[in-house]
C-alpha cells in the first residue's frame, strides 16, 4: 500500500472483477494493518468479501480481536473472513523483546485463541484458563458481527495445524511451505507429488470423519502466462528452495504456461485434489482476471494485498 488513493482503486477493482475475498497479511513493519485497511476498504465496496491472510494467533490477544472482527463486520455489512494462522517470522516475536515459540506451541495457542473469540462473537461470557489464553468474564456487548458465525479460514501447514482447521475452520488455506530460511521470512517448499497427495487427503479425511466439507484454498506464488511452460520452469526452479522444475510445473502454486493449459490444470487439482479457491498476489490481477473469465463460476479466486 503506497497511498489511500492507490488502496481504494485497487479494493474498487478487485470488487467489480470477480474476486471473491479481497485479503490483508497480517505482518507489522511489512504489510499495512490489516483491519484499518480493510475497514477502508469496506467503505469503497460493495460485493467483495474482505478478509485477513492470515493474522498471527501467537500476537493477537482473543478480546481485542473479537472486538476488531465485530466491528469490521458490521462496517462492511457482513462481508468479513476472518483468516488465523499459528504465525511463523520470527521478527514479529523478537522486534517486541520475545523468543518465537516453538511450532507446537504456535499451534496449540492458534487453538485456544480461536475457540475463545468464538465464543466471544457469539455473545457468551467468557471464562477460561488455559495454557496460553485466560479470561475472566469476558463480554462483548458492542458491536455485535452481522455474521454468526463469521467465516473462518485457518492457513499454515503441518499436519496437526491442517487437521485443526479441517475440523474446525470453513476454508483450509494451504501454502505448500516448509522450514524458515536465515532471513526469518522466506521458506523452503514442499511441492512435491506425494508431499501434496498427503496434505490433501489429510484435509479431506479429517474434514470428511466429522461430516464436514470444507473449502480448499491454495497460495498461488507465481502466475506466468507462457507458451514454454518447461523452459520457464526450469530458468527459475533454482530461485525457490526445495523444488525442481517439474515440481513447479504440477503444483497448484505456481500457475505457468497458456491461459487454457492453466484453467485446464485447475479444473485437474479440484478433481484430485478438492482446491476450489485461489489466492493470488496483486502484480497477478489482470491474468487472474483472465483467468476467472475463462473458468466462470468453477472456482473462487482471491486478491490480497501484501
Amino acid at each position: 500500500m503506497k497511498s489511500t488513493s492507490q488502496w481504494l482503486t485497487l479494493a474498487r477493482f478487485a470488487d467489480v472483477s470477480g474476486f471473491d475475498t479481497l485479503y490483508v497479511a497480517d505482518h507489522p513493519g511489512t504489510s499495512p494493518a490489516p483491519f484499518v485497511s480493510l475497514s477502508a476498504a469496506a467503505v469503497v465496496t460493495e460485493r467483495i468479501r474482505l478478509g485477513t491472510c492470515v493474522l498471527n494467533a501467537g500476537r493477537w490477544e482473543p478480546f481485542v480481536l473479537a472486538s476488531e472482527i465485530a466491528t469490521l463486520d458490521v462496517l462492511s455489512g457482513g462481508r468479513l473472513l476472518l483468516g488465523i494462522g499459528a504465525g511463523h517470522t520470527p521478527a514479529e516475536w523478537s522486534m517486541v523483546g520475545l523468543e518465537i515459540p516453538l511450532p507446537v506451541d504456535r499451534v496449540a495457542r492458534l487453538v485456544e485463541v480461536v475457540e475463545a473469540v468464538r465464543m466471544l462473537l457469539r455473545g457468551d461470557q467468557v471464562s477460561m484458563s488455559g495454557d496460553y489464553i485466560k479470561m475472566s468474564d469476558a463480554l462483548l456487548n458492542v458491536p455485535s458481527p452481522i455474521q454468526t458465525p463469521i467465516p473462518l479460514m485457518v492457513g499454515g501447514n503441518g499436519r496437526r495445524l491442517l487437521t485443526f482447521a479441517a475440523e474446525n475452520a470453513d476454508v483450509v488455506g494451504v501454502s505448500g511451505l516448509s522450514k524458515t530460511l536465515a532471513d526469518g521470512h522466506s521458506h523452503e517448499v514442499d511441492w512435491h507429488s506425494d508431499s501434496l497427495n498427503r496434505t490433501f487427503d489429510l484435509v479431506r479425511s479429517a474434514s470428511g470423519a466429522r461430516g464436514r466439507n470444507v473449502s480448499i484454498e491454495a497460495l498461488v506464488q507465481h502466475v506466468e502466462f507462457t507458451e514454454d511452460r518447461e523452459k520457464f520452469a526450469s530458468k527459475i526452479a533454482h530461485l525457490i528452495e526445495g523444488a525442481s522444475a517439474q515440481d513447479l510445473l504440477t503444483s497448484p502454486f505456481m500457475w505457468i504456461g497458456t491461459p487454457a493449459t492453466i484453467v485446464q490444470q485447475l479444473r485437474d487439482f479440484e478433481q484430485r485434489w478438492g482446491i476450489s479457491r485461489y489466492v493470488v498476489r496483486e502484480d497477478a490481477a489482470s491474468q487472474a482476471v483472465e483467468i476467472l473469465e475463462m473458468l466462470g463460476s468453477e472456482s473462487r479466486v482471491e486478491y490480497p494485498n501484501d
